[in-house]
């Protein structure tokens, strides 16, 4: 395993994932930039631009915790910088963890096996990559297409538009929420716990119109969501 990761963290892989990160970070820039000149044009304020920054640099905060957790194995096993190439772009832990582990078995070994070739690391590689292209090639297709499919529903009735990307955000969250919540008892009363705080949470702040626990509740319901489950495993 130790030749394998030699090659994985050799120059070639640091000097595409460097570039690759670059990219991301520019746009990251760009549409941080685009955002905030685009703002009095859609009744926004500096104050309420600073707001939503803040809002979402915390709400990433608690995500961010259990990516972490599973980088820090993936890097034990297909090295640094292809793991900085995949969470950097896809920011799927789990998905990137699926698609190395489906990759070294398609070569007819596992990861972290003694005999890993380097066959199968090029394997888990070209899973990886070509796994998450899927989603690029869509992105880079259809977004413009969806953008004027936007404009015509939003044209005859705007609140069609805004109920279907309410609906859609609901059923990806419940979707996530409902596939980790059944994994375990600890798992639901955990992820109850964080749903009712960060309800709780909201309200107070409405009622109160404490307006930093708005932009702080997710992030507070996400660590004692974590916290819940983790106790929970010495009393469960």
């Amino acid at each position: 395993m130790g030749d394998i990761l030699q090659v994985a963290n050799s120059a070639p892989f640091w000097i595409f994932a460097s570039i690759i990160v670059g990219i991301v970070v520019f746009q990251a820039f760009i549409f941080l930039w685009i955002a905030k000149k685009s703002a009095p044009d859609a009744g926004m304020s500096q104050r309420d631009v600073t707001t939503a920054i803040r809002a979402g640099f915390i709400s990433s905060i608690g995500p961010s915790f259990g990516i972490v957790i599973v980088l820090v194995s993936l890097i034990a096993l297909i090295g640094s910088p292809i793991t900085l190439m995949r969470i950097g772009i896809i920011g799927s832990a789990a998905t990137e963890s699926s698609a190395a582990a489906i990759g070294a078995s398609s070569a007819g070994t596992e990861l972290g096996a003694s005999d890993f070739p380097v066959e199968a690391l090029s394997a888990v590689v070209w899973t990886m990559f070509l796994g998450g292209m899927g989603w690029l090639l869509f992105a880079m297709i259809f977004t413009k297409s969806m953008g004027n499919v936007q404009d015509r529903i939003q044209k005859r009735n705007p609140k069609i538009m805004a109920s279907v990307a309410l609906a859609a955000m609901l059923g990806a969250f419940a979707y996530l929420a409902n596939e980790q919540m059944v994994t375990s008892l600890n798992h639901a009363i955990a992820g109850i716990l964080a749903l009712i705080s960060m309800i709780g949470m909201m309200i107070i702040a409405d009622k109160k119109d404490i307006s930093w626990l708005k932009e702080w509740a997710l992030g507070f319901s996400l660590v004692i969501g974590m916290a819940t489950g983790y106790l929970s495993t010495f009393i469960i």
